[in-house]
């Protein structure tokens, strides 16, 4: 497939799920690592608004943000592995829960995870976890939060499994206690090759975290 870029970054959930969304279609595509604190030329003129990855670029042109890029995809490439499903409704549905996640999921992981260490961490933990149990009541006995098959629904969310380990550990909970089916969800997840070769080992995710932490002088 000529004409594809992604600006990405190995560790960006975003970018995660887009590397995701191309990988379920079987496009191949020119992976562009951004140094974050550094940003390229090429982000800074392909997203002037936000200037953030990821970055789709098809045939010279930018798509922005994470889970348009997914749907953006997903249309373009119809032929093959859909990720939105076919009915109406059912396809609103899975939009509301992505709108949901991209909306409140970032700021509980950076409460917990981005705050200083005198911040209250348990109340944090807490809100994230509360969190999680609302989208596990929404996956219920489902394989997948759309039902057999892997979608759009799963591809916003799945990125943050590489990361479970990293907010446990800040958190001092465990995710197979608080949300045993969400454990078994991303367990089933990563048995798909697309999932797999996109996640970060969650150890070297957690460093990353505590490394970038040190930088910024957040202890």
């Amino acid at each position: 497939m000529a004409g594809i870029k992604l600006l990405d970054s190995w560790a960006s959930p975003a970018a995660m799920k887009v590397r995701i969304a191309l990988a379920e279609k079987g496009i191949e595509y020119e992976s562009m690592e951004e140094n974050l604190p550094h940003k390229s030329p090429l982000l800074l003129e392909m997203n002037p608004v936000h200037k953030r990855i990821p970055v789709l670029i098809h045939n010279g042109k930018p798509i922005c943000e994470s889970m348009i890029i997914v749907e953006y995809i997903d249309e373009v490439w119809n032929d093959r592995s859909p990720l939105l499903p076919s009915d109406v409704q059912e396809r609103t549905r899975a939009r509301f829960w992505v709108h949901l996640i991209d909306k409140k999921i970032y700021s509980l992981i950076r409460r917990l995870v981005w705050s200083p260490s005198s911040d209250n961490k348990k109340a944090a933990a807490e809100d994230l976890i509360e969190f999680f149990k609302v989208i596990e009541g929404e996956l219920g006995n489902k394989p997948y939060f759309g039902g057999e098959g892997f979608g759009f629904v799963d591809v916003a969310l799945v990125p943050f499994y590489g990361y479970f380990h990293t907010y446990e550990t800040f958190g001092n909970f465990r995710f197979a206690r608080e949300c045993p089916k969400l454990v078994e969800w991303g367990k089933r997840c990563l048995q798909k090759e697309s999932v797999s070769k996109n996640l970060p080992d969650p150890y070297k995710a957690y460093e990353f975290v505590v490394e970038n932490r040190k930088k910024l002088g957040i202890e």
